[in-house]
């Protein structure tokens, strides 16, 4: 059994990580009011700077670190789409739905889908919802976990790989129950400031060792005698088309499409992502935290593009395709590289705290609106105690972490990237028509919303259970890999066909409703969505 360092260094980082993240989470989560306020949104205390950096720590999931590294360390140009998309994705998310939400809702994206509806239809249609896409970015995080920790210790038995995945989701739940969204706020704090210092540091290395040259880097990758000619499937032709554009994508062209099309508008139907705005007193700190976190978040995927061509220059393809976790190991392997076991440990380590930083964001964010959007205004129809909803929102916690274990050791080894684009293409289906009609359409009534809702996030989770993205390919009896039978939906990211399906159906139930949207509600979130005033108020009518 190979082990890549030394598992005793490795093991003894990553306890240091959780021990000093969880002090920090009962520290400042001390002397919090035990009230559904502060539970969700840590009493919306935190500056600009602060949420921004909290912000990025939630945005730059696994996927941004290991998933994009790897993908870039294989796929060379077709890699650096990912993170081109993710990127634009939070400009489009900024310009569109961040402050205007904010400054309508109060807790979570239902109280503005809900704000000039009937509460109970929509509410229940955007907490399912939520849960949908934060089980789906769960997988992606869980099955970054086991990659990771496999590769660390070397433990190729699958059994042991769940035993860490389960760990994961334990520690997970811990900061959640403890801290609520105070605490993961500081972790997330924490975490974002490791992994920009540890990818600039990293970023820096790789230079250095190439002159400072990104000519030289380029051209180290392409003529690495390391590099498989045949990686996951996918043939090079010969290294000197490593670099061509489209080598991966030019064969499916509308499935690239499709994966483009969710990778842009995803972010903006996040809702793990949009709750973060309501952590900030004001709209102008709101703004604030929003340029700290695109300058942060582009620096970042600067990092990405360097780290995953030094990968590829340094490492290789052949040993990182032959590591526990593939593509995604990437970004530890090279760190193994430039700086030994400690480095490499170190680096691992802020992997881990990234992966627990962004499942616990995730868990808060599906507990929240579970108990705040499902639980208080469905069943007890705005009336329940805040206490009890806040201890509903804990149990929702401790449910939604025994899911997200059992989904992540079914996932376990499938690329994090391509996991996160799935998770972007139910968001941007189920929630992004909906926000964006309730927020610019003056028509838009509660038939359109549900109607909207529902087929988006219906037809996005069907295409994707039936699309060569999770029906994989099958080899007959020859060895020759054939399509799966039930790979009845061609293209293996379903957005090209749900997003126009969402926004369709939303029309259509506007239209064929009888109720007319309310004109004093609507008058009112105008106001508020573009000034502010009023957003810290309830919501329910």
């Amino acid at each position: 059994m190979q082990t890549y360092g030394n598992s005793i260094i490795n093991i003894s980082i990553f306890a240091a990580f959780v021990l000093i993240t969880l002090i920090v989470v009962i520290g400042v989560t001390r002397n919090s009011e035990k009230k559904s306020g502060a539970f969700y949104t840590g009493g919306a205390s935190f500056s600009g700077r602060q949420n921004g950096l909290a912000i990025t720590g939630d945005y730059l999931s696994a996927a941004s670190f290991l998933g994009v590294t790897g993908a870039i360390a294989i796929y060379t140009y077709d890699g650096l789409l990912y993170a081109l998309g993710f990127f634009v994705a939070w400009v489009v998310a900024l310009y569109l739905v961040a402050e205007p939400l904010r400054n309508t809702g109060q807790y979570t994206m239902a109280d503005v889908l809900s704000f000039r509806m009937n509460q109970r239809p929509v509410r229940t249609a955007a907490a399912l919802s939520t849960l949908a896409v934060s089980f789906f970015y769960l997988l992606a995080q869980m099955a970054g976990a086991g990659g990771l920790v496999a590769l660390l210790l070397g433990v190729t038995d699958p059994l042991w790989q769940s035993g860490v995945i389960a760990l994961v989701g334990v520690v997970m739940i811990v900061y959640v129950l403890i801290g609520g969204m105070k605490g993961t706020t500081w972790v997330q704090m924490i975490k974002a400031t490791l992994l920009i210092l540890g990818g600039a540091v990293m970023t820096f290395w790789v230079l250095a060792k190439f002159g400072f040259s990104f000519t030289d880097l380029v051209n180290g990758a392409v003529t690495n005698p390391n590099n498989a000619k045949t990686v996951a499937g996918f043939k090079w032709a010969d290294a000197a088309h490593m670099l061509d554009p489209m080598a991966k994508y030019g064969k499916d062209p509308v499935s690239f499409i499709s994966l483009s099309i969710a990778l842009v508008l995803g972010t903006a139907g996040l809702p793990h992502v949009l709750m973060r705005f309501y952590t900030v007193p004001t709209a102008k700190e709101a703004r604030r935290s929003a340029v700290w976190a695109i300058a942060l978040i582009g620096l970042f995927y600067l990092f990405t593009l360097v780290l995953g061509l030094g990968a590829t220059a340094l490492v290789g393809m052949d040993t990182i395709m032959g590591a526990p976790g593939k593509e995604n190991s990437a970004a530890p392997l090279l760190a193994l590289a430039l700086g030994g076991e400690v480095l490499m440990g170190i680096i691992s380590g802020i992997a881990f705290a990234t992966i627990l930083a962004v499942v616990a964001g995730l868990t808060i964010t599906a507990s929240a609106s579970f108990a705040h959007d499902f639980y208080n205004s469905v069943l007890k129809k705005g009336k329940a105690d805040p206490a009890q909803e806040v201890k509903v929102a804990r149990t929702t916690a401790v449910v939604i972490g025994v899911i997200a274990i059992i989904g992540g050791i079914a996932v376990n080894g499938q690329n994090i990237a391509f996991l996160i684009s799935l998770a972007f293409a139910v968001a941007a289906s189920a929630n992004l028509p909906s926000i964006l009609m309730t927020l610019y359409w003056k028509k838009f009534n509660t038939r359109g919303s549900v109607a909207s809702i529902y087929t988006g996030l219906i037809s996005s989770v069907v295409l994707i259970v039936f699309s060569p993205a999770v029906m994989l390919p099958l080899k007959n009896a020859a060895g020759v890999a054939v399509a799966h039978p039930l790979a009845l939906f061609p293209l293996t990211n379903p957005a090209l066909v749900t997003i126009p399906l969402a926004f369709l159906a939303g029309w259509i139930g506007t239209i064929t409703s009888k109720q007319p949207a309310d004109a004093d509600l609507q008058a009112e979130m105008e106001v508020r969505s573009m000034t502010g005033a009023g957003a810290a108020e309830a919501v329910a009518h």
